[in-house]
């Protein structure tokens, strides 16, 4: 090999560490941009028409070692209808118990006519708690299920649609034809899918998690939500995924709001990178809610907090294993006995 030959692959190999090294720093340094402006502040805030006090202005998280476990509601809201500054309810309620320890990911979904007290605001539907606050919704949340909720993700349809498109969709198996036309929401949100594996978009995966209008309403509901956000975060550990994660982010950041620091994220997205699924369960259970007309409206209230709070330190307890060998959820099973179901699916009325 000649004086020049090696000159030149010097120089390609200088050059090839150079572009590699751009490129990293291009990359992390759009990634971080992204992850910091995912806290909104002032008027950029989804609250920012909440009275400034110390129940709703967002208050600092604990500081969080990368040891413990952490538990993250994620709230998503319709705000279709929503008038000016006005919050508007949540239609889906989740919590994600991270266990760096145990590698699991636990996922707890809130029944959203579930009748409580809301801490400073009386008896409300859950729902109504993140019209409150974020740490309203999170005390609230908190009480319920017995263990703390440290953070919240924020974002509403059009920011579940933009996250589905920007990984590219999810091939996903529909269980069922789905179909649902309503005049007051007009074509855009009208509900049309086919049984069998269908590779869904960010508008037909929205389809999929609001339908409810079939015999079991939210109960099957909240199934299809928990399965589906597991199959989309499947689909975020993807290499392919994660090479576009500053793209992705750019795509939902407008319809995101958290109270998660840079360095929070970045610990949290390492141990949910090396997690498995652990249990997916409905809060509260068939077992322990009940039926009730409250005011005028359907409501679901739980029978015995106290095993509400020890059903969900069971399912977070339970060791990898004995999560993998658990059955699956039937979405057949029928609804606690005379469930109203078209009350509890739209929601209609509101206790006093």
């Amino acid at each position: 090999m000649t004086r020049n030959q090696k000159r030149a692959i010097i120089w390609a190999f200088a050059l090839i560490v150079l572009s590699a090294g751009g490129y990293a720093a291009y990359y992390f340094s759009n990634l971080y941009n992204q992850v910091a402006s995912l806290q909104k502040v002032g008027d950029s805030s989804p609250f920012r028409s909440l009275p400034v006090t110390e129940t709703t202005v967002a208050q600092e998280p604990p500081k969080w070692e990368g040891s413990e476990p952490v538990n993250i509601l994620l709230m998503g809201v319709d705000g279709r209808d929503s008038m000016g500054d006005d919050i508007p309810r949540s239609d889906t309620m989740l919590v994600a118990s991270i266990d760096p320890v145990q590698k699991t990911i636990n996922i707890f979904s809130i029944m959203r006519d579930t009748y409580l007290d809301v801490p400073g605001f009386g008896k409300q539907r859950i729902n109504a708690a993140i019209t409150h606050g974020p740490n309203t919704a999170m005390e609230t949340v908190g009480n319920l299920l017995g263990i703390p909720i440290q953070y919240y993700v924020y974002t509403d349809f059009e920011g579940f649609i933009k996250l589905v498109d920007s990984v590219g969709g999810v091939d996903f198996h529909v269980e069922k034809d789905m179909k649902y036309l309503s005049a007051a929401d007009g074509p855009q949100y009208d509900i049309d899918l086919k049984e069998g594996m269908q590779h869904l978009d960010g508008r037909t995966a929205l389809q999929y998690v609001r339908f409810r209008h079939d015999r079991l309403s939210d109960f099957s509901r909240t199934g299809r939500q928990r399965e589906f956000l597991q199959a989309v975060a499947e689909k975020l550990k993807s290499s392919t995924s994660i090479m576009n994660l500053p793209d992705i982010l750019e795509q939902v950041n407008p319809y995101i709001d958290t109270n998660l620091s840079v360095g929070d994220m970045w610990k949290l997205a390492t141990v949910a990178y090396d997690s498995k699924m652990g249990g997916s369960e409905q809060i509260p259970p068939n077992s322990l809610l009940r039926e009730e007309t409250i005011g005028g409206a359907a409501v679901l209230t739980v029978r015995n907090n106290d095993k509400l709070k020890e059903f969900v330190q069971e399912t977070l307890n339970a060791g990898p294993e004995e999560q993998e060998d658990a059955p699956m959820p039937d979405r057949s099973v029928p609804a606690p006995s005379g469930t109203k179901n078209e009350a509890l699916g739209e929601g209609t009325g509101e206790p006093q």
